[in-house]
């Protein structure tokens, strides 16, 4: 039986659930199992202690926790064109990190006046590994339930046979 995981939100803001994210790569759990911060105060923390694994461009950055969690915090939607002063990392990558340690800033409104969606995905890249995952954000908490092969499978047929109807389409739980 694998353990569940609790993470507190790296970000400030308003917790979403990720299907509710305007990018498929995202809300269609391509990235990993996770949520979304909208409206997003503009620092990221360390949710844990780890290391930074990557960061990929000025807004998106890897991270690993001690445990082997491996979280993926990507600033905004369609970010990665943005350049300039809006990302200002106070990490690198292979850096040790400590929780609440803040590890990049950036400017939540300079990301909407470039016609960007701040709202930012937080997701585990390596849910395998877990049971069922819990972030969490002040009093908010979004239950990410682990897939199962038969979870997967129901999800799929139903995912097929709505879309050959033109119906909508559902996301793996």
């Amino acid at each position: 039986m694998l353990e569940n995981l609790f993470i507190d939100s790296p970000l400030n803001g308003t917790l979403i659930e990720l299907a509710d994210v305007d990018d498929e790569i995202f809300s269609g759990g391509a990235a990993g199992k996770g949520v979304a911060i909208k409206n997003p105060d503009g620092k990221i923390f360390a949710p844990f202690g780890g290391k930074v694994a990557f960061i990929a461009s000025p807004g998106v950055i890897g991270l690993k926790s001690f445990g082997g969690v491996e979280l993926l915090i990507h600033v905004g939607l369609n970010t990665c064109k943005l350049v300039g002063e809006t990302f200002k990392p106070h990490v690198a990558a292979g850096d040790i990190i400590t929780r609440g340690q803040v590890l990049l800033t950036f400017d939540p409104l300079e990301i909407s006046r470039a016609g960007f969606d701040a709202t930012t995905p937080v997701v585990v890249t390596n849910p395998e590994n877990f049971g069922d995952i819990v972030f969490n954000l002040g009093g908010q908490k979004i239950f990410v339930q682990r897939a199962t092969r038969e979870g997967f499978f129901f999800t799929l047929r139903n995912w097929l046979c709505y879309n050959l109807r033109g119906g909508v389409e559902y996301g793996i739980l």
